[in-house]
This record gives C-alpha cells, structure tokens and sequence, in this order.
C-alpha cells in the first residue's frame, strides 16, 4: 500500500489512519541550490525522509509546499530572496520562485493542520526548507493547544548531521544522492562561479549516497522513538 496521500483511495486512506495517525508534510521550495543540484531539492529531500520514515512507522506522507518563506532584501527597486544576496553583486538565481510573508506561510501551516486534524490525524510531523520549518517550529507549543494535536520537526539539539543542514553543501548533496541520485550533476559545480550562494562544504569528495544513507538511518531511529512517543507508543506499519 503507497505511503503517499494522493495515491490512497478512501478505504485505503482509513486503513493507514487507524494503524498509525501521523500525517507527514514536507516543506519545500523550487530554489535554486547551487548548479549540482535540482531546484526541488528542499521537497525531494524532506519527501524521501517521510516516505521512508511512513514506511518504518506508519502514517501518511502529503504533498508538499513549494512556496516558503525568506528573508527579503530590496535593492534599487528589485526584491532579493533569500541567497540571492550572496554572491557580489547580488543577483536572481535561477529558477527560485517559492517566497511568501511570513505572516501569509504562518496561516497557510495552521490552515494545513486544521484541515489534518479534521482528517483525524494526531501527530504531524513537517520538515523541510530552513525558513519554512523555523516557522511552524516556533509556533508548535501553541498550535498544539489550539488544535490538540502533537507537533514534531526533524530537528535536534547536539550538532552533528541532521536532515537538510546546509544549502546545496554535503549533507543536501549526499541526501539528495540518496533519494534522486540522477538529479544530481557533481560536474556542473566546476562550472559555478556562486559557491558563496551555499554552505556547508563543497561537495566534491566528500559527498555520497552512501553519507546521506547513514545520516537517514540515524534520524529515522530517533524520529521512529518521537512519534512513538507521540503516540503514547502505539504504531505499526501497514
């Protein structure tokens, strides 16, 4: 049975909410994310973690955000988004065309939850592009009174690889490897002339499938333990 929600017929949508009422959203973007990688980066990593995750623990994964927010800078009339402030001088990098008001996003999420609640969903877990996920992180103690719901991100406290960490460094580039590895084109970034646009490390050696995989692994164990927790430890899969 498909873990995806648009592929799940009433009957079959019914089946995996009683096994396990977590629903999975992924926060993505279309930007750009240096010239190595797609310019859905943010959706075909968060997407590919929550599929695997729904087929670990159970639950539903949604279709995801592409429009986020970002900080905005306005520079002789023309707005720039996010890293496109980075390289000098600064300029639209091609393909992004994700922004929204924080404000606009903030309702768009808890419009989203509302509506997954009404589902009968009781564990949400969202994840994705930074901006988007600080955004429903900051409001989670709050959402979770007023909707009753358990609110979890991919997150944690203690350093090391997480999922989705940089902007088009190692840890992006290993896991989009993992999830899309033909999107991927090492070879286009000795062509890039705006390595200042990301972070966290270039990606030539260093990045793999193989690194991405082992960072998954370990964030699946520990978000498998949250969302059992979450869900006072009754889930299975199906």
């Amino acid at each position: 049975m498909s873990v995806f929600y648009e592929d799940l017929t009433p009957s079959a949508f019914r089946k995996r909410l009683a096994a396990a009422p977590v629903a999975y959203l992924p926060l993505g973007t279309l930007e750009w994310h240096g010239e190595h990688l797609p310019l859905g980066t943010d959706l075909i990593i968060s997407r590919g973690f929550f599929a695997s995750l729904a087929e670990r623990v159970g639950g539903i994964v949604l279709p995801g955000f592409f429009l986020g927010p970002d900080r905005i800078t306005t520079i002789d009339g023309s707005d720039y988004i996010g890293m496109d402030t980075e390289p000098s001088p600064p300029r639209h990098l091609d393909g992004s065309a994700y922004w929204v008001p924080d404000g606009l996003y903030t309702d768009m999420l808890f419009t989203a939850l509302k509506q997954l609640k009404r589902a009968g969903f009781k564990v949400v877990v969202a994840h994705g592009h930074g901006p988007s996920t600080g955004i429903f992180a900051q409001n989670i103690e709050k959402w979770e009174q007023e909707l009753a719901l358990q609110l979890l991100h991919c997150w944690h406290e203690g350093g090391g690889e997480g999922i989705q960490t940089d902007h088009a460094g190692i840890n992006e580039t290993s896991l989009t490897m993992l999830y899309r590895p033909k999107t991927v084109q090492l070879s286009a970034l000795e062509e890039d002339e705006l390595s200042g646009s990301m972070f966290g490390g270039t990606p030539f050696a260093d990045a793999s499938a193989k690194r991405g995989e082992k960072v998954a692994e370990t964030h699946a164990s520990r978000m498998e333990e949250l969302i059992k927790n979450a869900l006072g430890g009754d889930s299975c899969t199906s």
